[in-house]
């Protein structure tokens, strides 16, 4: 059984973005520093490559890794905060489970594909056209860098107010607190002494900007499963979710 982990935006051409007026809508948020945004969305292939867009203004000479660094760390307080308010009772297993899946990278690149952004990111032409504004790592890190941007322009309330609207959705969604499948595997494996599963790497794919893992996992005197995600702790996790429907019967 072969299971496919996250998922893939469309992109356009880098002389076809639509305007960026349609991204602050998106956001719900519309920036007084522009240039803020244009460095969230500048991927490092860009700088020094681009012309100006407008007369008198050059295009941004940083790309958004430092903006990156601040945004994970204004997404994880505003989270964290989330979780904490919303459920009261719950442990502090229960809630760092909660926050993982929320912060995590897929999850990232799905925010950012709701909210078009691989068709606003400035990317050298070769670049433009390798497809990496489809990769899930650079999504992810763009989609932290827009919010360090919008914590910059607007402060915390501002980052806050866009976070939270766009990541209610995703917290209704989590009714209960997500298991980690190699640990519910795992369990799984040594409540009936079958030792622990075993990974193993079948392929490695993909340019080095977009590399998809392969991962294998099996227990013994049952089938394998297989997996395919943008990192290899990914395609473990989804081989292991998969391996656990095969055994679901046998429970």
């Amino acid at each position: 059984m072969q299971a496919e982990a996250g998922g893939q935006t469309n992109a356009q051409g880098a002389d076809d973005k639509p305007p960026i007026k349609e991204l602050e809508r998106a956001l719900g948020y519309a920036f007084h520093q522009s240039e803020l945004l244009a460095e969230a969305l500048t991927h490092s292939s860009a700088i020094g490559q681009q012309p100006p867009r407008r007369k008198g203004r050059r295009p941004p000479q940083r790309n958004y890794e430092r903006l990156e660094f601040l945004g994970d760390r204004v997404l994880g307080l505003v989270i964290a905060d989330l979780l904490w308010r919303r459920f009261e009772s719950e442990a502090e297993g229960h809630l760092t489970r909660r926050f993982a899946r929320l912060v995590q990278r897929d999850t990232l690149a799905g925010v950012a594909a709701g909210l078009g952004l691989d068709r606003h990111l400035n990317l050298s032409r070769g670049e433009a056209m390798s497809g990496t504004s489809r990769s899930p790592t650079v999504l992810a890190d763009a989609c932290e860098a827009v919010i360090a941007a919008v914590y910059l322009d607007g402060g915390i309330d501002a980052a806050r107010d866009v976070i939270q609207r766009i990541w209610e959705p995703l917290v209704a969604d989590m009714a209960r607190p997500p298991r980690d499948p190699k640990a519910a595997l795992q369990e799984w494996t040594q409540a009936r002494g079958l030792g622990l599963p075993g990974y193993r790497v079948v392929e490695t794919a993909g340019p080095g900007h977009a590399l998809r893992f392969t991962v294998a996992v099996q227990v013994a005197g049952f089938d394998e499963a297989s997996a395919t995600a943008g990192s290899k702790r990914a395609a473990e996790a989804a081989a292991a979710a998969a391996l656990l429907e095969l055994l679901a019967p046998t429970t």
